[in-house]
């Protein structure tokens, strides 16, 4: 079972924290896997290819073809963007499971579909944060989780850890040594213990399921980053899209209200559960972004699914 890092030479958010964690000790020449170069470090491999992140489908299936060892986890490098341009050193799930079958994904991925999240999200983010303010990067870089969100298609547990927001921050050498000091200290590569690991989670196995709220997921965030917390799939507000001409007067029946909100749901609690064996996925809502009529209608098909709902103090 090998740990899995996807790098892209066209993304300098991507390709600097890679190189950094190459120039760290223990690395050797991969093999080469349809063209595109890896490196090898225990029991880690670092693939790096020339297209866009969101693009290269099934690496995960493909390194198990090609060499006969299963992935067990997929870690993405890759820049983000945003509207305010802030700087920002961000680790989110990957899936849209919000969208139709007719809907072309803007950025990559499967309508309806969700990859496992991988189960080191909630834990890395506490080490990042940890990384970020003993390297000075905060307050200039906001550590935070993002909502799940665009491809490309794997199928074992992934995770995104992205730099943004503009190329000026892309580029900085900082922010790729903190992100590689992460991916070090978090797989153990240095001689510790790895961290994350829920094979090995001996503690509580609950984890936890963030329905609505804005992309950076500020009321489940307060709770992943406390010790302990295990985290899935985080749905904002546009991937339970929701649609209810007579704004449902309070009426718990979910049978009258449109838009695929349950499909999001059900696959991301299906694909979070999948990543979390014997774990007990509680579903976490931001109950101040709902309308009360889409709170009682959410409320009443996580009941339906046997989807618990738990306060902050349930995990």
């Amino acid at each position: 079972m090998v740990t899995l890092i996807v790098a892209t030479t066209m993304d300098p958010a991507s390709i600097g924290p890679a190189s950094a964690l190459l120039a760290m000790p223990g690395w050797h020449p991969g093999p080469n896997l349809q063209g595109i170069p890896s490196f090898v470090n225990g029991e880690v491999r670092l693939m790096k290819h020339e297209n866009s992140i969101i693009r290269e489908d099934y690496l995960d299936k493909r390194w198990e073809e090609g060499t006969g060892e299963v992935v067990d986890e997929v870690i993405f490098l890759s820049r983000h963007t945003a509207v305010s341009n802030r700087p920002a050193l961000t680790i989110h799930p990957i899936g849209v499971p919000h969208l139709k079958d007719d809907e072309v994904p803007p950025a990559g991925g499967k309508p309806g579909w969700a990859a496992p999240p991988n189960p080191r999200i909630g834990p890395w983010l506490r080490i990042l944060k940890k990384i970020a303010e003993s390297q000075n990067l905060t307050p200039e870089f906001e550590i935070t989780l993002e909502a799940t969100h665009h491809g490309p298609l794997v199928h074992a547990p992934t995770m995104f850890l992205e730099i943004g927001s503009t190329e000026e921050y892309w580029k900085r050498q900082d922010a790729a040594q903190a992100i590689a000091l992460l991916v070090w200290e978090g797989l153990g590569l240095g001689g510790g213990g790895d961290v994350g690991n829920w094979k090995r989670n001996c503690d509580r196995k609950i984890v936890l399921l963030g329905l609505g709220g804005g992309h950076y997921a500020p009321r489940h965030m307060d709770i992943v980053l406390k010790e302990g917390v295990w985290v899935g799939h985080l749905l904002s507000g546009y991937t339970l899209p929701m649609e209810d001409p007579n704004q449902s007067k309070g009426a718990k029946s979910t049978d009258g209200i449109g838009g695929t909100w349950k499909q999001a749901i059900k696959v991301s609690f299906e694909a979070t559960k999948s990543a979390f064996p014997g774990g007990e996925v509680i579903a976490h809502l931001d109950h101040k972004s709902f309308k009360s009529w889409q709170k009682n209608a959410i409320t009443g098909f996580l009941a339906e699914q046997n989807i618990k709902v738990g306060k902050p103090n349930d995990f």
